[in-house]
Parts: C-alpha cells; structure tokens; sequence
C-alpha cells in the first residue's frame, strides 16, 4: 500500500480515499497487522468496536482477511462503544444481534472476550453496570485500537452535544437528530428509544489509537467542523484532536467541505488541472457575486488564486473559458433531436448559443463529453434506472418528460419495491378497498380478499413497535408503490409496457438492513440492458450512505455496464449519466449536463411525484433534517440550480435538472 499523506490544514490528521471500500481496507489492513503482531508475542489485542453503516465494509474486511488469509482472532478482546436502553438482546434493533449477525458470527473470537453494553440492565442498575464496564476495559489492559463513526450532531458512540471530555460510561439521552436518522431502522422515529448506555468521551480517548471513519455527503459539514474548529462539548468528534494518534478516514463525499478539499488554493501550491480551474473560477465567480466573464485580475488576487491568475491569466481570459466550458453544458436536447421531428437535427447542446466562429477554448480543459446528442436519425431508447419507486421523478422527472416529448423511447426500471417506506394506515386501505370493490361487483374472488384482508388486519393490530412485517403485508405495500409508479410514469407520458419492476434481491429483507448485491442481481440487469440496448442509461448518483440502497443500485448497474462493455466490445455504445436526489445536487463546477424545464415541465413533473400517494404529506424515511416534502426538496433545488447558472452569467432558465456522466475507473 503507498504512503499516505494526511490532508493540510486539519486540526487532527486525516487521510483521504476515492471510495468506503478503499478506506475500510486500509483500517482492516492496520487492525490486521496489530493482530498478527501481538499474537507472534503471545498477547491479546483489545478493540473497540462501532456498529451503523459506516463500519460494515471494515468488517467485512476482517471477516475476508480471517477466511481467506488466516487472520487469527482468537485472542482478541472487544469492547463496542453503545447499545440502546432499553434494548433486548433478541431484537432486530440491538446491536449485540447487529454485531453478532455482521462480525462476530463469522470470525473466531472467543464469546467470552466479546463485551457489550446491555440494553436490559434495569434502570436502578445502570450506573453500577456502567462503573463495572469501565473496570473490565482497564482489566483488559486498555483499548488498543478505537473503531469509530461520526454522527450528523458530531457525536461519536452516543456522546451527544453537551457531552464533556471528561465522561465516562454511562446513561444518555439521545438527540432529536440522532433519533431521526435512526429511524429508517425502526420504521418510523417515534419508535426509536430515547436512552443509551454510551462509553464516553474520556473512555474513547484512553484508547492509544484512534480511527475515525467518516462516508457520504451527508457527514461532509460535520467533518469540516470536528476537524478544522477548535475543539468544543458541540460536537465530541472534535476532542480527537487532542489524542495524540488519532486518524480521519474519509472518502472523497464526505471530505468534500474540508478547505484542502473544497478550496486548496487557500492551503498550498495546486496542480491546476482542469477540473480545479473550474471549480475554483465558479466559487470565485459565486463569492464575489459577478458572472463568470465579469471577473477580474484583483478577484483572482483577493481570493488566493494568484498562481492561477499568473500561470493561466489574464483575470478575461481565464473567466471567458470557463463561461464557454459550463455553456457546453446546457443541453435543452439531452438525448438529441429526432430527425422526424422538426427538421434541425442539430445536438442541441449549449453551443448552439455559441456565436459562429468563436474560438475554441484554449485552457486546458478536458472535452465537454459526448453526450449522445449528435445527428438523430430516429428516436432513441433511454433507460432509467430507479432505486425506489419514486426516485424517478422525483430526480430527472422533468427530464423523462422533455425526453417523451422529442420522441425519444423512454425506459424506466424500478431496482427495488420500496415496500418498507409505505405506512400501515395505507396498507389497510387497500386491502380494504380490494374487499369492497370485488363486494361491489359480485366476484366469487371476495372470499379470498376478505380472508387476505382479515389476515392483514390481524397482523397490524397485533404488530409491535418497530416489529418487521409479514411477508403478505409486504407484499401489499409493495403493491401500492408499483400501482404508484406506473401512475407517476403515465403522468410523464411512459406507457405501463416501458416499465420494468426487477424486484432485486439484495433488498428483500423486509429491513432496513439490506444483503450485499447478488451476482444474479448484476445478471438481471445486464439482461436488461442486453434487450434494450440504451443509447443513454440514468442511474442515481446520490451515494450518499455506502451500504444504502442508491449506492448500492448504482453499483449494480456499473458492474453490469462493465461486464456488457468487456464482454460485447462490438456492441452498440451507451453513456451513463448519473442524477442525484430530494437531498443533495451536484455542485454548479461538476455538472456536464443540465436540462432546462419550463414551468409547464416542472409541474408536470409535481403531479408525476404526487401519484406517490403514500410518500406524499409525510414519507416513512424522509432523510436528515429537512422535513419539507419530496416535491418541494425536487423543485426548490431544480430552480436553485437555475438561478446558480444565472448568476454566473449563463442563460437564464426558470428550472435546470442537472447530470454527471460516470466515468469508469
């Protein structure tokens, strides 16, 4: 592995790599080494185990490393930092099953070195099991190496805002933001306790190494914070910057607000690629409130791009470059014209507003990319491939609408059923209409409805707070979400025979927590594409959480996009543009394709998300902090995009979906 080299200007070191995968790895590979040097020496290796999304590929690792490589772990000693309280050890919820389930049960650590919070211990026993907690990890001779995540408060284990350096083991109450997003894996926040067993502060601390791993845009503002502020009780993550060999391991997301990240030239020298021309001309463009070709040599100069100004400059040049680059993005054709169709079958990209005989850009900047919007001899197929039900339209709605209208063959394939997201009051109403409608008109089937409904029924009545569902009420929400669907597709002009529902099996758990892609969920897409051949694949490029369904999805269809691409060389060519969510977009500098809407297309796409009758008022999973409804996320961030692009003095649109064209390897 080659040497890592932290990231400048972070008050504890931290180290960067392109995916959750590659970071786990290098965590594995340290644990691994430690392991096989204290077991040379006849000595146990003491660690302190995390548990959620972000340690899963670490343990993954270990659990490869143990079976394929002969990591021996009978002589480690654990000790995980939390678990809820109350909390039985049979439920779903406890991460003693979570820990069991993910490590525990697939390596050879001894059950009697493994330690765990117990969610059980009553509650005028919890400050002595607490005391006896910390007595057992000094016994153990301390914790040699701390696994750790970060939560959206900055907390790590359950030390929530407020927390003080000097904590120790003990009962907490649980933050709102914290309940929040925990509840996916309760079906619903009012389900998700309010109390914890937590170690503390101080007890993380003790440990003599530290990692911290961090993935996903969602983590990347509190990352910036627990690394560059100084340290503070807000947010406990920021005391490791006080241990002295504490490590930040980070993917690409969730560094993204760090300055060595976001803004380097404020840091060091830069290597002025191209893509780093452009992301800092448009901040630089966005701070100083002036559209791109407006820019001048004292902005460069103000903001720390003196090296920029002079390798690349003048202040004219640099900005009129990168004005006629993001130009070349906006594509009002994205898959384009249909010969047919009008006549001009030119490609409709942003150049067309590109005066004649304008030179071309002299930076060096990387080709805008082919975007598959050249001469058109007939309508394309396009393929998109949905996680959820609604992502869809949700996403590039106004796009699948823009795309029917200019005649293209629009495709839209469901990944998953999204029946975990649909409330039981919605359940109920369905089976209850089913029963009523055959009762209306005289169908012998009634029988069997009533029985289905009366067993439905009887489920939901009985069912427990945050208790998984039966298969057959599964199968009734799943229903609903695809009857959804094909409303929504119909809203965008998709006829129901250019639908697809794969059902894939990595997500059928009836859980939060979801299996590893299938190699026969790779095959069915790659099936897919096979019979359509696409032109253009969509896939969501939100990856946010690295074991949550988009990301997940989307590595499906790159390995099936590889496995075509490698074994069918001849086949006819597809580019694959990734769109993002109701929670993040791409930032103004990364996209390659922005698509104008009108206020007609923009509604259209509304009433398209609006068929998602049981997502709309109040979603099952709405996701962080933002409680607003998908619709409102989807059109607030489509006209933000627009009026981004308007204030770098690009033309003016009233909304823009926005795209990145994946790029393999």
């Amino acid at each position: 592995m080659p040497a890592l080299h932290p990231l400048p200007h972070t008050r504890t070191p931290a180290v960067l790599f392109p995916t959750p995968g590659a970071a786990a790895k290098y965590v594995a590979r340290e644990i691994d080494k430690l392991v096989r040097a204290r077991n040379a020496a006849s000595k146990p290796t003491v660690l302190g185990l995390a548990t959620g999304s972000t340690p899963v590929g670490l343990y993954r690792e270990l659990i490869r490393l143990h079976r394929d490589e002969g990591l021996d772990l009978s002589r480690v000693v654990t000790f995980n930092l939390d678990e809820y309280l109350p909390m039985p050890r049979e439920s779903q919820h406890s991460y003693f099953r979570w820990m069991h389930e993910t490590l525990f049960n697939h390596v050879n650590i001894p059950w009697n070195n493994i330690h765990i919070p117990d969610g059980t211990v009553a509650a005028e026993e919890v400050d002595a099991f607490c005391v006896e907690y910390e007595k057992k990890i000094k016994a153990a001779g301390g914790i040699d190496v701390q696994v750790l995540g970060i939560g959206r408060t900055g907390h790590i284990a359950f030390n929530e805002p407020g927390s003080p350096r000097n904590s120790r083991t003990r009962k907490v109450t649980l933050d709102s933001i914290t309940r929040r997003d925990a509840a996916s894996g309760f079906f619903g926040e009012e389900n998700v306790p309010h109390q914890a067993i937590t170690m503390g502060v101080a007890s993380i601390l003790d440990a003599r190494r530290i990692f911290m791993m961090a993935y996903g845009e969602h983590k990347a503002g509190i990352v910036y914070k627990a690394l560059e502020q100084p340290p503070t009780e807000a947010i406990s993550a920021s005391f490791l910057q006080e241990h002295p060999d504490a490590t930040v391991v980070l993917d690409e997301a969730a560094a993204a607000e760090l300055t060595a990240i976001k803004r380097p030239w404020e840091v060091g020298p830069c290597d002025w690629t191209p893509d780093l021309v452009r992301k800092a001309v448009v901040h630089l463009a966005l701070t100083v409130k002036k559209g791109l070709q407006k820019l001048n040599d004292d902005d460069f100069r103000d903001h720390h791009m003196y090296e920029l100004l002079r390798e690349m400059g003048p202040a004219e040049r640099i900005g009129e470059e990168v004005f006629h680059d993001r130009m070349a993005t906006i594509a009002p054709y994205p898959a384009g014209r249909v010969s047919n169709r009008g006549g001009d079958t030119q490609s409709g990209r942003g150049g067309e507003n590109t005066p004649a005989g304008s030179s071309s850009p002299t930076l060096p900047f990387s080709p805008s990319p082919t975007l598959g919007r050249g001469d058109s001899q007939g309508p394309k197929t396009v393929l998109v491939f949905s996680p959820h039900p609604d992502d869809d339209v949700i996403s590039m709605g106004g796009t699948v609408i823009r795309l029917v209208e200019q005649g293209h063959r629009v495709h839209v394939a469901y990944m998953t059923s999204g029946n975990i997201a649909v409330f039981d009051h919605d359940a109920r109403r369905f089976v209850d209409f089913v029963d009523e409608f055959l009762a209306a008109f005289g169908t012998p089937e009634r029988a069997v409805a009533g029985g289905i409904k009366a067993r439905v029924y009887k489920f939901l009545d009985e069912k427990q707070a945050a208790q998984a569902d039966s298969d057959e009420v599964l199968k009734v929400k799943g229903l609903i979400r695809a009857t959804e669907a094909r409303a929504a597709a119909r809203a965008c002009g998709i006829p129901p025979e250019q639908l697809e529902f794969m059902n894939l099996r990595f997500y059928q758990t009836g859980t939060k927590t979801k299996l590893p892609i299938q190699p026969q969920d790779v095959e069915d897409i790659a099936a897919l594409m096979r019979r359509l051949k696409p032109a253009q694949i969509y896939v969501a490029g939100e990856l946010s959480d690295p074991h949550g369904t988009h990301r997940m999805c989307a590595e499906a269809v790159f390995a099936a996009a590889r496995q075509i691409r490698a074994a069918e060389p001849a086949a006819p060519p597809f580019d694959v543009w990734l769109y993002k969510g109701a929670w993040e977009e791409w930032e103004a500098h990364e996209i390659e394709m922005a698509v104008p809407l009108s206020p007609e297309v923009l509604e259209r796409k509304k009433q398209a998300i609006f068929r998602h009758q049981s997502q709309k008022d109040k979603a099952m999973f709405p996701g962080g902090t933002d409680r607003r409804e998908f619709w409102q996320r989807a059109e607030d961030r489509n006209i933000g995009t627009a009026k981004t692009y308007d204030a770098l003095g690009l033309p003016e649109y009233f909304a823009l979906e926005a795209f990145v064209k994946w790029k393999d390897g």
